[in-house]
């Protein structure tokens, strides 16, 4: 209630026209009214103190003395409003600890780390996360399935216990988001290709991970291509330094040099070195040159389908087809030529009007729509990168000139939810639009009894920021821990990129003054995760994110580094990281 009624005062705060007094406070250096969101009423009250003590200063001994002893008695009696600014900063630490557990070894926010069913590929990496410095991983349930969280989990719990490193979980429902669906898989082969220099000589071997059927690569080694051997006599009689020869899907003659052995803990696998580009699929055989002639020694299997994608330019026509219509339904007309994909939901195709705008894969690609039917939308590409723009499988699109209703928990996430109540600490809600999806949610756990369960807001659509203190107040009337989530990359794409600063300040300042705690997410360390070195302007987002309780990372290949550097940025302390910047002083030489 008391975090409510905070929330309440720091909206009115708000709505008063205050910047004259804040110059005219600034001018005494004494209240800045821009940082006593997180306790309103007691901030304004100390002030108003402070400033009564100034004016006793003036008070004349003879003829004022009985006013000043009434400023005193109004003070003293208000007292109370200052010690509760304490009580204040305790109750969101309390609703921190509530939903995030507590923070380990001094530090000051928790990293989250989002997996999936890549993360079973390598036999540590779960702990090699939590040992960095995860203390939350993050599964979607918008990929995977009940079978891949199971074995995730079990292996956070694991890896926690053995650590003796308390690591929850959350689960994001797939909530109603518009994505494309599936594109006929491509062909399963994995392609193995060298760094070469600009003149093409090759400056370093591709490495390639061999290991037996669902054994993943150490955490600490990041290959450029794994390939599984269906074959147990493989791993007893290669050795580093053997060749092993092969046909490549094309029949091009290959081979592939042992460098390396590791035993991992389901057995052993090794590194072999590639210099020549191969295309590997499931059969190719792997033979091995003995004195007494060539010899089999496995045989690849289980290489993945290539994910299929089309390549949009400015200028490009694309056909968004209904899920179960015929690839030569074309009722709109005149579109020969034109990209196909389709879309599972209903939604868009009800919603949707000619001249709306519409953005793909978290605005990578934006086009105008052209035309409706009842089972096709034309899109013309406005924007996309100078060589045309991948759109693969699942990626999102967002509508953010249509005022579409979705519904606010969908069946497949009322399902979800059944295996999230037994196995996560904490459900997020994605899509959040209005109260009546809070409502929605509060029946649904109210009916599964899940008083405990932790519940973050994810905040990404424009309608869920516009609403916000509502969705807050509506959410705080439950008692499950709470949590806010700014989910920065829809976000940014329905609300505009140029406002994204602004609004990620406006969802911590009106979190703070509810005293709950929020997710920075979406695209930290973003480079350093995927191709191992951070850009500048990384950093100092990442700094700027300290203003939340945690900082989420999504996964990568260079995934354990990021969350190294992460929790070196955020929770090393302070003295420490400022040994080694020197403050800047005026030189001797000047005086």
């Amino acid at each position: 209630m008391e975090s409510a009624t905070n929330l309440i005062h720091y909206l009115a705060l708000k709505c008063l026209v205050t910047e004259p007094l804040k110059d005219d406070l600034a001018l005494i250096s004494l209240l800045n009214l821009e940082m006593v969101n997180s306790s309103v009423l007691a901030s304004l009250t100390t002030g108003i103190q402070l400033l009564e003590n100034l004016q006793l200063k003036f008070v004349n001994s003879d003829e004022d003395v009985s006013e000043g002893y009434r400023i005193q008695e109004r003070r003293d009696k208000q007292n109370k409003g200052s010690s509760s600014v304490n009580a204040m900063r305790m109750k969101a630490y309390l609703n921190r600890e509530r939903l995030f557990g507590p923070l380990q070894d001094r530090r000051i926010a928790h990293i989250m780390t989002t997996v999936g069913g890549e993360a079973l590929e390598s036999e540590t990496l779960i702990t090699d996360l939590i040992k960095a410095g995860t203390s939350i991983i993050r599964i979607n349930c918008a990929h995977g399935n009940p079978e891949i969280w199971s074995e995730i989990i079990r292996r956070v719990k694991q890896s926690s216990q053995m650590l003796e490193a308390p690591c929850r979980i959350l689960m994001d429902l797939a909530g109603p988001k518009l994505r494309t669906s599936n594109l006929k898989p491509g062909p399963c082969v994995v392609k193995i290709s060298s760094k070469k220099n600009a003149t093409g000589n090759v400056i370093f071997p591709a490495q390639v991970w061999l290991s037996h059927r669902g054994s993943g690569s150490p955490s600490h080694l990041s290959p450029d291509a794994v390939l599984f051997i269906d074959d147990q006599k493989f791993f007893t009689e290669i050795k580093v330094g053997d060749t092993l020869r092969f046909f490549d899907a094309r029949g091009k003659k290959r081979m592939l040099k042992i460098s390396r052995v590791f035993h991992v803990f389901s057995g052993t696998g090794f590194i072999a070195e590639c210099t020549r580009t191969a295309y590997v699929s499931s059969g190719t055989e792997l033979y091995v040159k003995r004195k007494k002639g060539r010899f089999p020694v496995g045989q690849v299997v289980d290489v993945p389908a290539r994910e299929s994608f089309i390549r949009l330019r400015v200028g490009d026509m694309l056909i968004i087809s209904r899920d179960g219509t015929s690839d030569q339904d074309n009722s709109y007309g005149h579109t020969s030529g034109a990209h196909r994909i389709r879309c599972a939901s209903g939604y868009l195709f009800d919603a949707v009007k000619p001249g709306e705008r519409i953005a793909f894969d978290d605005g990578k690609i934006w086009g105008v729509i052209k035309g409706t039917s009842i089972s096709e939308i034309v899109v013309s590409i406005t924007h996309a990168g100078p060589r045309g723009t991948k759109l693969g499988s699942q990626k999102s699109i967002n509508i953010p000139d249509s005022n579409i209703r979705y519904e606010g928990l969908t069946s497949k996430d009322l399902v979800d939810l059944e295996f999230v109540a037994s196995h996560a600490d904490m459900v997020g809600v994605s899509f959040i639009r209005d109260t009546r999806d809070i409502i929605v949610l509060r029946q649904e756990l109210e009916k599964r009894k899940l008083q405990n369960l932790g519940i973050v807001l994810k905040i990404e659509t424009k309608s869920g920021f516009e609403k916000f203190p509502l969705l807050l107040l509506e959410a705080m009337k439950s008692s499950n821990p709470l949590g806010v989530m700014i989910a920065r990359g829809d976000l940014a794409v329905e609300c505009g990129w140029e406002r994204l600063a602004d609004i990620q300040e406006e969802i911590l300042s009106v979190s703070a003054a509810a005293h709950i705690p929020v997710i920075w997410a979406t695209q930290v360390l973003e480079s350093l995760v995927k191709s191992g070195v951070p850009t500048r302007a990384e950093i100092t987002d990442v700094a700027n994110g300290r203003k939340a309780s945690c900082i989420m990372l999504n996964k990568g290949r260079h995934i354990v580094e990021a969350v190294s550097t992460l929790d070196n940025i955020i929770n090393a302390n302070s003295k420490e990281m400022k040994a080694g910047v020197k403050p800047l002083v005026l030189s001797s030489s000047l005086s």
